[in-house]
């Protein structure tokens, strides 16, 4: 159907070699390869001081764990931006907490507000979920300070942002995003830099944290599956209220495959980001959300967001890239306008003018690694069209 899809897996056969060696293998729930590629995914965040990794069926779990591991519960706040999957709300919920929404910084920087955070503190926020979004990071540096200072927890929301770093102190230091607030998730979803299908990865420095993870990962239990077939034990004991959260062996086989070429992938998205960036400049009026960012160190771009012109219909210009064979999407609507997010008591939606403003704007084109200059210029030579096509379709009443 598509010229030009918004994202492209391709699974290699070295995915498939090792999908294969797992169901060979007779042991298809956490084990071992799950074991090994939460190694292997902390020493690529960082080789010299890993950080506790715990491989999870998806993100939105992780979040639920990593909310419930710093106590999150009835009578909490949890400030999110609203501009996010509504996943990083629902974790919350599922914790009993009230969600207070927060506003973007600006068109330029979509990440969340850190002074509209420090307005919406109250003595009832428990937590704070920044999300990197598109893979570049919030203000991580400016969050830590003021949340340790409230005692306050800091929740990464790292799906789009795998091998990604952000600074870290006020020397320039960088470390991976999702390794510098108490606790980062991220997302192995099929769209995503890295895909087993469903999958996520829980990540903390926090020894205390760690050992909760790891709990509430599997129901609370002392001991595993794997360590009772392996003789290490022969009964266990429940010691909190946990949950089902762990992933099997054919995904984290597929990770482990996967992760190896994150890093190449990572860099051919940074390469295909700074082709958009040239060749949309010649667009009048669109804006490039983080242009004008450096980066800061590794980077991890997951989608490529435009912002409209002022005056043009996006659904006009969505119909007329779909015509032209080309798939785009928004990211994301936001919370605060969903039915039941919009209408509950437990989501606070106030002060967010500048998501309100914004969000009719946004436009995510095709990104993937494999994307090449010629597609990159279909699909700005297509969007210029189609941008004179939403304005028309705006002066002269038409609808999509």
């Amino acid at each position: 159907m598509w010229k030009i899809s918004l994202s492209d897996l391709r699974l290699t056969p070295d995915d498939h070699a090792a999908v294969q060696e797992a169901l060979e293998s007779n042991w298809l729930t956490m084990g071992p390869r799950t074991q090994a590629f939460e190694r292997e995914f902390a020493e690529a965040l960082d080789a010299h001081n890993p950080p506790h990794c715990f491989a999870v069926a998806n993100c939105t779990v992780g979040l639920h764990m990593a909310l419930a591991a710093v106590g999150v519960g009835p009578g909490d706040e949890v400030i999110v931006p609203s501009l996010t999957f509504v996943a990083t709300a629902n974790a919350a919920l599922y914790c009993g907490a009230t969600v207070v929404l927060a506003d973007v910084t600006s068109e330029e920087d979509l990440t969340v507000s850190v002074e509209d955070v420090l307005r919406k503190i109250t003595p009832r926020t428990r937590a704070v979920v920044p999300v990197h979004y598109a893979g570049q990071p919030a203000d991580l540096l400016r969050l830590r300070g003021e949340c340790r200072q409230r005692g306050i927890a800091l929740i990464e929301d790292n799906a789009h942002g795998p091998l990604g770093d952000a600074w870290s102190d006020a020397s320039g230091s960088t470390q991976a995003l999702g390794t510098i607030g108490d606790v980062g998730c991220f997302s192995f979803f099929s769209n995503k830099n890295m895909a087993t299908g469903e999958g996520g990865m829980v990540v903390t420095r926090r020894a205390d944290l760690a050992e909760k993870l790891r709990l509430l990962r599997s129901h609370g239990m002392t001991t595993l599956t794997l360590e009772r077939h392996r003789g290490h034990a022969y009964s266990y004991d429940v010691v909190d209220l946990g949950f089902n959260y762990r992933m099997d062996e054919l995904r984290a086989a597929l990770g482990s495959s996967q992760l190896r070429r994150l890093p190449d992938n990572n860099r051919k998205r940074s390469s295909v980001v700074a082709a958009y960036r040239q060749h949309l400049r010649r667009i009048a009026g669109l804006g490039l959300p983080f242009a004008e960012r450096l980066p800061q160190g590794r980077t991890a771009h997951h989608i490529m967001p435009v912002v409209l012109p002022p005056g043009v219909e996006r659904h006009a210009v969505m119909d007329a890239m779909k015509a032209g064979g080309i798939q785009t999407s928004v990211h994301y609507p936001p919370i605060h306008t969903f039915t039941f997010h919009g209408h509950t008591e437990r989501v606070v939606c106030d002060a967010l003018a500048k998501t309100d403003a914004l969000a009719p704007r946004l436009l995510t084109l095709p990104l993937y690694p494999s994307l090449t200059e010629h597609e990159i210029e279909l699909v700005v030579d297509q969007l210029q069209s189609a941008i004179a096509h939403g304005r028309h379709a705006i002066h002269t009443g038409v609808q999509p």
